[in-house]
């Protein structure tokens, strides 16, 4: 067999090809600073089959072109901020829209001018009108990715990508003579029948599959792997392009799948090291450059559509920001994630050349336009999007708002994956390592073998860590002592948070949750969680938090209601708050003060005996509750605060979490001394005992 023919057959030679591209291309565009995105578009176009024709767009390229394309808007759906999306969905459905009509009225335009019959000009605008979220990996890896103006396009993506393949549907039903009133109706029941199986589906399945088979290893990425791929199927039984369907099996999986997890890190992993490389190197290859050369017609036909959709895509960026008061980089990077042209447009290309409403010359000038635009796309994201995260990272230092260190004592191996889930959370996109710390008590000169035990535990603890691409400062301390231990590392790397497991038991009547975990509360003024994990984060849909009267007044309150609304956030939860014996009025005040933003309800509970009689009964199995509390003899300190650890370990949802603020020498009482609260969150009345 010939390894050196032309175009090249051998399959191991072809994706080591392939990979000395996806590794050589980036490096190369780094140099001339130029996104790694566009030197792999321009090795499809060299290595291709219409260049010099070393590799040929056979099945295999084009099948994991398909998978990569899929795989960007899966991610993409993964990724949204929903709640963002819930609170700007006007503006997406604005600027989706407008993203669709604005390049549809000047590509139906051009086509008509161009002489081109009324259903061939009609597609042609409809293929401007569409886009591809070809940067949004930038975006991503800047960590923009919950910006509005991203949000607000991602979700106009479904609007114009949709749009854009509806018709195209039209209009192939119209040329075979098939565009009657048993089209329109198959049309409308079947997208709507499988947009809600998709939507209430898949989150049930994955609930219970999370809840009763993960194992946070191979068979969870297998199981999204399945979703993803027969959701992307069902789309084209239903009469949409599969492209839809990974995007609602993104947003389906959304809340299941945490930013900070082992699982995202090896979807993102697989995906950017090995699928979206192949679908970027496959849209290389469709450009021809000789019939450009040979059909000088061909070039202005694609300089107008290149005008025509970066002209269209720009207004509808500029007027949606104009109209939302963004940012001129926010408009740009609107723009630029908006411009690039792949899938939707690929799609109607070819299926208007298979349907004879579009010539050779067109088709090039399309490839011309997706070539250009998958050019200028990322490009725009990474130079402003750049600008934006560090505009985002430029604020005023105050001193909670430091960079948190995350100190997890571990002594039971069978909560460690729990433990670190929850710290994950809790550290955000934080450039700090998480501190797992074991305690060998020595005992009898047997200290040795209690380091190997606790060694063990951490070896555990920093594989989790790594699958989540997180880093891990590992902590062993001996100790008679186990509390001593833990205040020595406190110390001795200036930890801010503590996240320490508890499993429901007491030695005796009179503690709190025991003797190490009293010890610890008693001698550290740090904030503490104390968590009680039944059930995945990733499956909490509610984090029903309670409020003792008057623990505003508390220094560490709003460092408190802070670490919360992140952690809803970052595992996608709503935030239902019950407030003991105190008014709402001032605590909504101070919630909706402070970032980020997440869907919140707030109730008033009369008595302590209420809150255990009644609305504790009403929990689910899957809600978290979390206690903001206060350590004895502190302002916002009840009797029944050290009672309600072991009545939630009884009571029906099987994970809460007990949070004691930090005690500040400063303190941020309202109406007190030595405040920096702002005055809008400072309430006319003060504390009555």
């Amino acid at each position: 067999m010939n390894i050196l023919e032309n175009p090249i057959s051998n399959p191991v030679l072809i994706f080591a090809i392939a990979m000395v591209v996806f590794l050589l291309a980036p490096i190369i565009m780094a140099r001339i600073k130029v996104p790694g995105i566009i030197g792999l578009i321009f090795a499809g176009v060299i290595i291709g089959p219409k260049g010099l024709g070393i590799l040929d767009r056979d099945p295999t390229i084009i099948l994991l072109g398909t998978v990569g394309l899929l795989y960007i808007i899966f991610i993409a759906g993964l990724e949204i901020d929903l709640e963002g999306f819930k609170k700007y969905r006007q503006r997406s459905i604005v600027f989706g829209s407008l993203s669709f009509t604005i390049p549809f009225i000047f590509g139906t335009s051009l086509g008509l001018l161009l002489q081109y019959s009324v259903p061939a000009a009609i597609l042609l605008g409809s293929l401007l009108g569409s886009h591809t979220l070809l940067a949004y990996p930038i975006a991503s890896r800047l960590g923009i990715s919950k910006n509005k103006s991203v949000t607000t396009t991602v979700g106009g993506t479904i609007m114009t990508d949709t749009s854009a393949l509806l018709i195209l549907a039209i209009i192939a039903a119209s040329v075979e003579g098939d565009l009657n009133l048993a089209f329109w109706f198959t049309m409308l029941l079947s997208l709507a029948l499988y947009v809600g199986i998709v939507l209430l589906v898949i989150p049930a399945l994955a609930r219970y599959f999370f809840r009763s088979m993960s194992s946070e290893g191979t068979l969870d990425y297998i199981f999204v792997m399945a979703v993803l791929f027969v959701t992307a199927f069902f789309a084209t039984i239903a009469g949409l392009e599969p492209i839809i369907g990974a995007f609602l099996a993104g947003l389906a999986l959304n809340r299941f799948i945490l930013e900070h997890s082992p699982l995202m890190n090896r979807i993102k992993f697989v995906g950017n090291a090995i699928f979206i490389p192949f679908f970027l190197l496959s849209v290389g290859m469709l450009m021809d450059i000789r019939v450009l050369l040979s059909e000088p017609n061909a070039w202005i036909l694609a300089a107008a559509i290149v005008l025509f959709v970066q002209l269209g895509k720009f207004l509808a960026a500029w007027v949606s920001g104009k109209l939302y008061k963004y940012s001129k980089d926010e408009i740009r990077l609107m723009f630029g994630l908006s411009v690039p042209q792949a899938a939707a447009t690929l799609a109607a290309t070819l299926v208007g050349f298979d349907l004879g409403l579009f010539d050779q010359a067109t088709v090039n000038g399309v490839i011309v336009m997706i070539l250009v635009t998958c050019m200028v796309g990322p490009y725009t994201v990474e130079k402003y999007g750049r600008k934006i995260a560090l505009l985002e990272e430029q604020q005023p230092y105050e001193p909670n708002n430091a960079p948190d260190r995350i100190l997890v004592p571990l002594a039971n191996p069978n909560s460690v994956e729990n433990l670190l889930n929850l710290s994950f959370s809790l550290r955000g996109n934080s450039t700090e390592p998480i501190y797992p710390l074991t305690v060998a008590r020595e005992q009898n000169g047997r200290s040795a073998e209690k380091v190997a035990e606790a060694e063990k535990m951490l070896g555990k603890a920093l594989t989790y860590a790594s699958g989540a691409n997180i880093p891990v400062h590992l902590l062993t301390r001996v100790d008679p002592n186990v509390s001593s231990g833990i205040l020595r590392a406190i110390e001795e790397t200036r930890i801010t948070k503590i996240v320490i497991g508890w499993n429901g038991k007491l030695s005796t009547p009179q503690k709190i949750f025991g003797g190490v975990l009293d010890q610890l509360l008693n001698r550290t003024n740090e904030m503490i969680l104390v968590s009680m994990l039944g059930h995945p984060l990733n499956t909490t849909k509610r984090i029903v938090l309670i409020l003792p009267s008057g623990v505003d007044h508390k220094s560490g309150y709003y460092e408190g209601v802070k670490t919360i609304k992140e952690m809803a956030n970052n595992i996608g939860a709503k935030l239902s708050v019950l407030i003991i014996k105190d008014d709402s009025k001032y605590y909504k005040n101070s919630f909706e003060q402070m970032k980020p933003d997440v869907s919140m309800k707030f109730a008033n509970v009369e008595t302590w005996n209420e809150l255990i009689n009644n609305y504790l009964l009403m929990l689910k199995k899957d809600d978290l509750v979390v206690v903001l509390s206060a350590r004895r003899g502190t302002i916002a300190w009840h009797p029944k605060l050290e009672e309600l650890p072991r009545i939630l370990a009884k009571s029906i949802p099987e994970s809460f979490i007990i949070l004691f603020p930090p005690e500040r020498d400063k303190v941020d009482l309202r109406g007190s001394r030595g405040t920096d609260v702002p005055r809008t969150l400072l309430p006319r009345r003060e504390f009555d005992d």
